[in-house]
């Protein structure tokens, strides 16, 4: 009897210790990946699909939530997209084993890890460019060297600069006025871009989502927006200038989290480039035209960074498991800086949501929106800030508020409707009765019949 326990202590020791296979996945073992971890959590997990490639592969995302499948009002909504380049797969390797592993430690009760998932709604899209990625391992299955190989998807795009330019008119608005935040797209926008970026779009205004990181390779460093340089063409090039946001010092801030929270990236040399603490303003690198990381900030209320984890764009597989030990904690910390910040509720007199209020911050030419469900999440670092809210049809209502460095500070609006201003009534210039002007053919029978006798004898008799 003994001896089986000891036997059954053992298999559960190493169940619990077992090192996980570190290897890439086709097309194929990303699904079963994907189901994999949704039998062994199907009650904190959901898959699903938010479109299809070019070639007709689902555009596959894994939920973890304590409701998978439901917004929870006040409970922020963050992503992860990897592979949108698909010769670019560290960031597909990360996410699967990412995916692995929050399940794993949720069932193994690891509290930071079961409070994440009660507390945020978390989606991971482990492959945007699926087609990229099956061409990019066929080459590198058959030794085919090449930079670029399987980098745009099936139509030879890159995914990247397929987006709708909303930069060209924020930097117009920044000088001459006009709305500072989800702007509006072209009406034939969906003939503009690929099946991907067409499914992405429709994805991100689909779900209020408030944080945000695209998984990329080629360099170690965190990358933060504006990704497209303000200046202007110079000789047929575009110059690097630094093109902050209003909202800098909090992208600052969240690239350098996970800068110094990753195994080397802060340190700043890699690959042969020098970035210090491991982070850079987008455009004061390359400036890049049409990409996703802007159009998240500009369109809607997803504060996204890029992070670009390896040198070698396809790591071999041996160094997957160094890979995911330097990641693993800054993905996890990523996760946790959507809650900071300031969020709440916006209702109105009777206590209904009210969805699509703007809630700006003084000093910040930026606003966010209400969600559908009357919920708004306002990333901040701790300060004190005047905030507003302002809904068509109701009067504003601004407060002082005080952000702290830990946990959001929840600050609700219950806006009034606004009175509607009675029209000015036309004023005669006769004289009235009582203080009061009336028109003629209202006047008192009285007074009529006086103003004739008073006639009649300034004329005399007849």
């Amino acid at each position: 009897m003994s001896q089986l326990v000891s036997i059954f202590l053992h298999l559960l020791l190493f169940k619990l210790v077992a090192p996980v296979t570190f290897r890439h996945h086709r097309y194929d073992d990303l699904v079963r990946m994907l189901y994999k971890v949704h039998n062994e959590c199907p009650h904190i997990t959901r898959v699903y699909s938010i479109g299809r490639s070019v070639k007709g592969r689902h555009l596959y995302v894994l939920e973890f939530s304590d409701y998978p499948g439901i917004h929870e009002p006040l409970e922020p909504e963050v992503k992860y997209v990897g592979n949108m380049h698909g010769n670019e797969v560290l960031g597909r390797e990360l996410l699967l084993q990412l995916s692995e592993f929050l399940c794993e430690e949720f069932r193994n009760r690891n509290q930071r890890i079961i409070r994440l998932v009660e507390d945020t709604r978390i989606h991971i899209m482990p492959s945007m460019n699926p087609d990229g990625y099956e061409v990019a391992a066929a080459a590198q299955e058959r030794d085919i060297s090449g930079y670029l190989v399987g980098r745009n998807n099936a139509n030879g795009v890159d995914l990247n600069r397929n987006f709708p330019d909303l930069n060209t008119y924020i930097y117009y608005n920044e000088k001459n006025g006009g709305p500072n935040h989800h702007l509006p797209l072209p009406d034939n926008w969906k003939s503009q871009v690929e099946p991907e970026t067409q499914a992405v779009i429709q994805w991100v205004r689909s779900f209020n989502f408030v944080l945000s990181a695209n998984l990329h390779g080629g360099a170690v460093v965190a990358n933060y927006p504006y990704d497209k340089s303000l200046e202007h063409r110079v000789r047929g090039f575009r110059r690097t200038a630094n093109t902050p946001t209003p909202d800098d010092k909090l992208f600052q801030k969240l690239a350098k989290v996970y800068s110094y929270a990753h195994g080397w990236m802060h340190q700043g040399w890699n690959c042969g480039d020098y970035f210090p603490d491991g982070i850079t303003n987008g455009a004061s690198w390359y400036s890049l035209s049409k990409g996703m990381q802007d159009f998240n900030y500009l369109h809607t209320n997803c504060f996204e960074i890029t992070l670009e984890l390896s040198c070698d764009k396809f790591p071999l597989q041996g160094e997957l498991q160094r890979e995911w030990l330097g990641n693993r904690e800054a993905l996890i910390q990523f996760l946790e800086q959507v809650h900071q910040g300031i969020k709440g509720m916006v209702r109105d007199e009777n206590y209904n949501n009210l969805a699509d209020a703007v809630i700006s911050v003084s000093g910040i030419n930026h606003d966010v929106t209400s969600g559908a469900h009357g919920d708004y999440f306002r990333l901040l670092l701790p300060g004190t800030y005047t905030v507003t809210a302002t809904a068509p049809g109701f009067d504003p209502e601004t407060v002082s508020v005080t952000v702290g460095p830990a946990e959001p500070k929840l600050v609700n609006f219950q806006l009034k409707r606004s009175t509607p201003q009675a029209a000015p009534k036309r004023r005669i210039p006769n004289s009235g009765h009582r203080g009061r002007v009336l028109p003629k053919k209202v006047q008192p029978r009285a007074a009529r019949k006086k103003e004739m006798m008073m006639k009649q004898s300034q004329r005399g008799p007849a």
